[in-house]
């Protein structure tokens, strides 16, 4: 009931202080399993795209995190295992026997989507997307069966810039595209980069 409550006052909040809207212009949010993937510059990011998910696909999309980040502290290990299922990924410690990516695959093998950034780390810098990790490409290729959705976050930085408490009074908006699918023979690099124009065009339409 606790969990419930806290994931409605912060879904809520997010979507109030940002002013955050969402619109899915290659695909309908529609209860299919799918990878949602977007453009990373802050810890809200994962929570806008959650709260902006109908309530029936939200209780089903869980947030890709990093352990070392989510468990220092009592209130952000509650956040991410109580309040947002997240599927943690040990980024520090991975080995032949660990593989970082196996969390994932059990939770896609659950029927769980997610929600992933495959820049890594956040964007601070003025480019529009840090290279990407290469976790997305094997993604697509162990499990072709689900979709994978590109989602253009606009704006945030503005809305919520470093350093500031009080968000400013713009608009939020993100871009739900349509699924991209690996192709025959494409290698990971090609598909890496197709990935990226891919979310940059989504980019593109906000202007």
């Amino acid at each position: 009931m606790i969990d419930s409550l806290f994931a409605f006052v912060i879904t809520s909040a997010a979507r109030l202080l940002t002013g955050a809207r969402a619109l899915w212009l290659g695909c309908e949010p529609t209860p299919r399993q799918r990878i949602y993937y977007g453009n990373h510059n802050s810890h809200v990011d994962f929570v806008l795209i959650w709260a902006s998910l109908p309530l029936a696909l939200r209780q089903r999309t869980r947030p890709v995190a990093g352990a070392d980040y989510w468990l220092t502290g009592k209130w952000r290990k509650f956040l991410i295992q109580r309040v947002f299922n997240g599927v943690l990924v040990d980024r520090k410690h991975s080995s032949p026997d660990n593989h970082p990516l196996q969390t994932l695959l059990d939770a896609l093998e659950h029927g769980d989507s997610m929600i992933i950034f495959p820049e890594g780390t956040r964007n601070q810098g003025e480019e529009g997307l840090l290279p990407f990790k290469s976790g997305l490409y094997h993604l697509a290729r162990l499990r072709p069966d689900v979709e994978i959705i590109p989602v253009w976050i606009a704006n945030l930085n503005r809305v919520m810039p470093k350093g500031k408490v009080v968000p400013l009074p713009l608009l939020c908006t993100l871009h739900f595209g349509a699924p991209l699918v690996l192709q025959k023979d494409e290698t990971k690099q090609d598909f890496l980069d197709r990935a990226q124009s891919t979310l940059l065009a989504l980019a593109a339409q906000e202007n």
